[in-house]
């Protein structure tokens, strides 16, 4: 399938690499990018010749959240279509996060919002180092709601309560040390290091990983279709506010 937004390639041995491919955007989350990268993931989780993904992005940036024409989209919505709009992304990251095969994140830009959020659902991640990270969200009267199930799985409390409302850039160290990412490297150290990880995981028989991981989501997931509904409703009263509709308007009038 030919998409706009992504690439998704695949070798002979069964890896299959999908990547960002808005560089000139920084690779913001567009409402078509989502769907793409959720068509892309469910054909790929369907695949039996897929043994492991990766995750990756063209240019300088991994993922710098929302798109701002996607904003604009959203800021003129009523409720209910703020909520379809949410619930694509969270859909898109439910999907990522419940593909039954290992999802390798190879993270060589900085993230922020939704793109924190996809480095959350990758099994592994792999970054450099001096990178910058951020939830950004409450800068303009929102909350990180509908990728809070996703961040939340992985970043301990201690952690959460650092970044998740003061919207302050984080580095790759403290990533690593909250559990976003898993390895830090260098580039010239990154081809070999995922490698590695690739030759371990085509050792292990595909269905016992599909089955480990299902056992992962199951016990680790309770009540994530609640905290799915419930903070994507959340997000919707933010953007409703009075305090957000006008940081929004000032952020994207420039």
């Amino acid at each position: 399938m030919k998409y706009e937004t992504i690439t998704v390639v695949k070798d002979t041995r069964g890896i299959a690499t999908l990547t960002l491919a808005r560089p000139e955007k920084h690779n913001a989350l567009s409402a078509q990018m989502m769907i793409e990268i959720t068509e892309a993931i469910t054909s790929l989780a369907a695949d039996d010749s897929v043994r492991l993904a990766i995750l990756c992005a063209n240019g300088k940036s991994f993922c710098a959240g929302a798109d701002l024409n996607w904003m604009r989209e959203q800021a003129n919505l009523d409720r209910k279509g703020k909520i379809a709009g949410a619930t694509v992304l969270a859909n898109m990251l439910s999907c990522l996060n419940q593909f039954p095969k290992p999802l390798i994140g190879r993270v060589e830009g900085n993230a922020f919002g939704g793109g924190i959020g996809m480095m959350a659902v990758c099994d592994v991640v792999f970054a450099l180092p001096d990178l910058k990270f951020a939830l950004t969200e409450t800068k303009l009267g929102l909350i990180p709601a509908t990728i809070s199930p996703f961040v939340l799985s992985k970043v301990p409390q201690s952690f959460s309560r650092q970044i998740f409302f003061s919207a302050k850039i984080f580095d790759s160290d403290f990533a690593q040390r909250a559990g976003l990412v898993s390895t830090i490297c260098v580039a010239a150290e990154m081809d070999a290091l995922i490698e590695s990880e690739i030759k371990a995981i085509l050792k292990t028989a595909p269905n016992a990983v599909a089955k480990a991981k299902a056992l992962l989501h199951d016990l680790q997931s309770e009540g994530e279709a609640a905290k799915i509904t419930s903070t994507i409703n959340a997000l919707a009263d933010c953007w409703e506010s009075d305090e957000a509709q006008k940081l929004i308007e000032q952020f994207l009038e420039g």
